[in-house]
């Protein structure tokens, strides 16, 4: 994958950044909230290399990307202001309102997200630690032991530090005086008081519970930090608000936290536990057909998210996860009817799907590609996972099935299972949840998408008209050697006579770097050409430049593209040579017809030839 193409074709897919409120991503998708959802193109997003589909839920646009997910993000924050290295950038009071539901879920993604692979890694090593010693692999009273237990169990144990900083982030506040907070939660003099009887906060008597791992007081906390900030932020003199804003904050909210919050929430937590609990004691094969069977129908809709806090719960509680375990069977069971679709496909678009969405689902548990690549368009290899995550869902939690450790379901995760309950229930169930789905897509089969008979469209030769007024000289002319011996790509040079650059084709901006010193276009019929104004200009870190467009917007021929101050370039002692070059040559791998000497910029400058001209013509 191309990530900075999937990036440029998903912006521009979904409107451009000026009708983004907000980016995260999760696991496999990036979920925007979209200002106008009508402007988003889904066809066209779908039509981007590296997309496997477009879904709408929980108040999102999602785009589904797969295991690469992260490297599109980022490069997204290269183009613009949203995306980057972390994994949100969601400010919610600029998203729309809908409804309570939708906007639950939204929060619980954008809140969750940046944090679940921290908390999916620490938690397969903890169960990875948690096999070895069920082996007999690794004694418990080594220092060893102790390290790795320590570096395995030491973030979800200061989970509530983690989501102080993305609750920030989520509702505006102050994530320093955030993380004051959460840290006054955990300290180790507050964690000792936990039991103790007859405690009291300047005579109000209170309950001390336990902070480490919990999930609802941070965030209910931080709701109301922001509104506090905000308040106070407006009443206070400037001289001494941003001083007296956090301690006035701090000193309100934590007291607050343990006197009613904390409470609060825990018995709201001691309920929800008791409930997952009741459910899996009483009748666990429902709970585990449930959770097995439509698993993956709750990740179409984006609805998994509203059960990411319950796992977390659930844990803090019980120290246990009767949840995750039914879970591990519906990713398998997509995983094994994609495998089945691989094995009795005969169309090889079709397989070359499969394959990789196989290894992706069972290794990582990452089956959006599965679904929405292979099983869903399919339909019953879909209907066949759903029927065995139920059967082998049911069985593991009437084995009583449990995991230990917060972790994304997959074949590499399941050790975080061994040891708790039934083993053979959880053989019996796997083997069912893989094997059913299996067999069912092989024998019953499925109706199998023609294979296309339409050749793939030739890429045409593409005209490229001058995008400035001046001379024209041969690229080896360039005093770039990167540029002249043509390794960046085929093209001419230009040594301009005005400070004006325009489009030479109509064409989608790929690349405007923000110093403008450079814009990358491509053509419709995908012709990809770079105009690098001047020399090293980067160097001039934008000065003396002026953009007039954005990454991801279409242009037509003759439109500024960016203006640039001539004298002042030259003054600073940049060459101002600029090179014109087609730089997808797996495409176009050779120029026509350049022209030469003075040129005004609309003015034919060369020929982009296709690969098909050139075979053709050897």
């Amino acid at each position: 994958m191309d990530y900075s193409k999937t990036a440029a074709g998903v912006l521009k897919g979904v409107g451009g950044e000026e009708n983004i409120t907000s980016l995260v991503h999760c696991a496999t998708r990036l979920r925007f909230v979209l200002k106008d959802e009508g402007k988003a193109d889904a066809a066209s997003i779908k039509a981007v290399p590296g997309v496997v589909t477009v879904a709408q839920a929980g108040g999102q646009y999602q785009v589904v990307i797969g295991n690469e997910v992260p490297e599109v993000y980022a490069e997204i924050g290269k183009i613009s202001k949203f995306g980057g290295s972390g994994g949100s950038s969601s400010p919610a009071q600029d998203a729309p309102k809908g409804n309570l539901f939708n906007r639950f879920i939204a929060m619980i993604s954008a809140i969750f997200t940046p944090a679940l692979w921290a908390l999916a890694g620490t938690g397969l090593l903890k169960a990875f630690l948690a096999a070895a010693v069920t082996f007999g692999w690794i004694d418990t009273t080594t220092s060893t032991y102790v390290v790795l237990n320590a570096l395995s169990d030491a973030f979800i144990n200061f989970l509530p530090l983690a989501l102080a900083i993305t609750a920030a982030r989520y509702f505006k506040a102050s994530e320093f005086t955030s993380l004051a907070i959460a840290g006054a939660l955990l300290y180790p003099s507050i964690t000792a008081l936990v039991g103790a009887p007859d405690l009291t906060f300047f005579g109000i008597p209170f309950t001390m519970v336990n902070y480490v791992s919990s999930v609802i007081p941070i965030i209910i906390v931080v709701w109301l930090q922001s509104h506090a900030e905000r308040f106070l932020y407006a009443k206070l003199p400037a001289a001494v608000r941003r001083f007296v804003t956090p301690m006035i904050v701090v000193l309100i909210a934590v007291p607050l936290v343990f006197v009613v919050i904390g409470p609060i929430s825990a018995i709201i937590s001691g309920w929800v536990g008791s409930g997952i609990g009741w459910v899996f004691e009483t009748v666990p094969w429902l709970g585990g057909a449930v959770m097995g069977g439509l698993w993956q129908v709750f990740v179409i809709f984006g609805l998994h998210w509203g059960l990411v806090p319950l796992f977390q719960l659930e844990l803090q509680n019980n120290g246990q996860l009767f949840l995750v375990a039914p879970v591990f069977a519906a990713v398998l069971a997509q995983a094994a009817a994609v495998a089945g679709v691989w094995l009795r496909a005969r169309n090889k678009n079709l397989k070359s799907l499969a394959a990789p969405a196989t290894l992706s689902g069972f290794l990582a548990g990452i089956t959006e590609p599965a679904i929405y690549g292979v099983n869903l368009p399919l339909k019953r290899p879909f209907a066949f996972g759903i029927v065995g995550g139920a059967i082998g869902g049911a069985i593991i939690s009437l084995g009583g099935v449990f995991s230990t450790a917060f972790v994304v379901p997959s074949g590499l995760a399941i050790p975080a299972l061994l040891g708790n309950g039934n083993m053979v229930f959880l053989a019996l169930g796997l083997g069912a949840a893989i094997i059913v789905p299996f067999l069912l897509t092989v024998i019953v089969g499925f109706k199998e998408p023609a294979e296309d008979a339409v050749a793939p469209a030739e890429s045409t030769d593409l005209e490229v008209f001058s995008p400035v007024d001046g001379t024209v000289v041969p690229l080896s002319e360039t005093p770039d050697a990167a540029f002249a011996d043509g390794s960046l790509g085929q093209g001419v040079a230009i040594i301009p006579r005005s400070g004006a650059l325009y489009a030479p084709f109509d064409a989608t901006v790929v690349a405007a770097f923000p110093t403008g010193h450079a814009i990358g276009l491509r053509h419709a019929d995908g012709a990809e050409v770079l105009i690098h104004i001047g020399i090293d200009t980067v160097k001039l870190a934008g000065e003396h430049f002026s953009l007039k467009v954005t990454s991801g917007q279409q242009v037509s021929k003759g439109d500024l593209l960016v203006e640039f101050d001539l004298e002042a370039i030259a003054a600073a002692g940049y060459d101002l040579t600029t090179p014109v070059i087609v730089t997808n040559a797996d495409l176009y791998p050779a120029v026509g017809s350049p022209a030469s000497g003075p040129i005004a910029h609309g003015e034919p400058l060369f020929f982009a030839v296709a690969v098909e001209q050139v075979v053709a013509a050897k």
